[in-house]
């Protein structure tokens, strides 16, 4: 539970509205109520933990259905692999947007890009959502970077410089978004702190542009692996 705004890190999970694309409020609920410890096992070097939400009077309030959501975290090695199920429970169809908000640690964001991307469609969130084609190799970090790409044919991945990538591979998830704040808009981040924005940058697993539509007791599964190298 990351209180009412979240957490500033971490893997946020953002269900069932990504950012204000909706009625709701932004980024859904998931990410600032109370999941539910299910079990945790190890299977050889791999540790998993399994955590559930379900709907209750204060989700219902917000978005009308019946459902549960399973997150499962998996880490073994250089390997973290996060998988999010959602479960329709109600009677009545459902749709929904989601997106796992990592964060990821950089020593210095000006020496970091993010590469598999050239030629894929994103909407500019940073300049009112105004679409481009991406025509460059890597993204790079200097002021706001807010993109949501659609449909990315390949991994992406994280260069750190020295030689280290992380690559973030995804299933489920057709979207992904690049975010960092920037130096003006993370430092009106009261929890960020000073220089804050210079120490991580956001990639995402999502699906936004086509809604997840879910029939009566029909289940939808999406998940984000990062490897280290």
């Amino acid at each position: 539970s990351g209180g009412p705004g979240g957490l500033r890190g971490g893997v946020p999970v953002i269900f069932p509205q990504f950012a204000g694309f909706g009625p709701l409020p932004k980024h859904g609920f998931a990410r600032s109520v109370a999941w539910t410890f299910a079990s945790a096992e190890e299977t050889g070097e791999t540790a998993i933990a399994r955590f559930t939400l379900a709907a209750d009077e204060t989700t219902r309030h917000i978005w009308p259905h019946d459902f549960l959501a399973e997150l499962t975290v998996a880490v073994g090695g250089p390997q973290l692999t996060l998988t999010l199920a959602i479960t329709n429970c109600g009677a009545t169809p459902l749709h929904f947007t989601a997106a796992l908000h990592t964060y990821l640690a950089v020593d210095d964001l000006a020496a970091a890009t993010v590469t598999g991307l050239q030629g894929v469609r994103y909407a500019d969130s940073a300049a009112g959502g105004v679409e481009r084609v991406d025509a460059l190799a890597a993204v790079a970090f200097g002021d706001e970077v807010d993109r949501i790409y659609f449909a990315p044919p390949h991994p992406v991945r994280l260069n750190l410089g020295a030689g280290r990538v992380t690559t973030v591979h995804s299933s489920g998830f057709a979207d992904a978004v690049v975010w960092n704040p920037g130096p003006v808009k993370g430092a009106a981040l009261a929890d960020l702190g000073t220089d804050g924005h210079r120490r991580f940058a956001c990639i995402e697993a999502a699906v936004i542009e086509q809604p997840v539509e879910l029939t009566p007791e029909a289940c939808w599964q999406g998940a984000q692996r990062l490897l280290a190298s």
